[in-house]
């Protein structure tokens, strides 16, 4: 599986494209804002996108998805239906954060724990992770070791959990008993910043590392 971060919107949020380099069927993750930005990567790339997937509901990684779904008349799937509340609410974020308006949605395809999601001859494994955001997934692609974690996970941080829907505890239990199980040899795709391993951040994150005081 090929990936391609696309840095989006004023908050530099990293949208995902992943394609199957076999039949060059690919999916988004996370596309933020910036639409032509995305559009244009795919088209340089030769992918043909078949689907969006995302990992929660707030702004900066929804922000594109309406419209991209409408144009390309693709379906969207994830985050989890706890997020239902968090995508009606975008029309407050954008006042919040001062962005654009942006067009509210539904995804045609809630996820949960265990779900899987594929394209071409890839297939992402799905992991519930609250705390971020209640409804916060991860993908997973087992055969790459790979991870696209949101805003669950950064290199040396973790996600915020001070805004509606945030749980520090729950956070941190689903980086525990979700994220570590999968291995110390998985490189993980932050929402942003650069990409680190599991067992970098196991081993040294200030705030879930082992030298953590629980």
């Amino acid at each position: 599986m090929q990936t391609l971060t696309i840095p989006v919107t004023d908050f530099q949020q990293n949208c995902t494209l992943l394609w199957d380099e076999e039949t060059m069927e690919g999916a988004v993750v996370d596309p933020g804002g910036d639409m032509d930005l995305i559009l244009n990567a795919v088209e340089a790339k030769g992918v043909k996108l078949v689907k969006i997937l995302l990992t929660h509901g707030h702004l900066d990684h929804v922000g594109a998805t309406e419209d991209l779904a409408a144009q390309l008349g693709i379906p969207i799937e994830g985050p989890h239906s706890d997020e239902r509340s968090l995508i009606a609410s975008l029309p407050q974020q954008c006042v919040m954060f001062g962005f654009p308006p942006v067009k509210t949605f539904t995804p045609d395809r809630w996820l949960t724990q265990g779900d899987t999601v594929s394209f071409g001859n890839q297939t992402l494994e799905v992991l519930h992770c609250p705390g971020h955001t209640q409804g916060h997934v991860v993908f997973f692609h087992r055969a790459d070791k790979l991870a696209l974690v949101g805003d669950v996970l950064f290199s040396g941080s973790i996600g915020r959990t001070d805004l509606p829907g945030g749980n520090h505890g729950q956070l941190l239990a689903s980086i525990r008993n979700r994220l570590w199980p999968l291995g110390d040899d998985v490189t993980f795709i932050p929402g942003h910043g650069p990409r680190s391993t599991f067992g970098v951040e196991r081993k040294y994150n200030p705030f879930v590392g082992e030298r953590t005081v629980v």
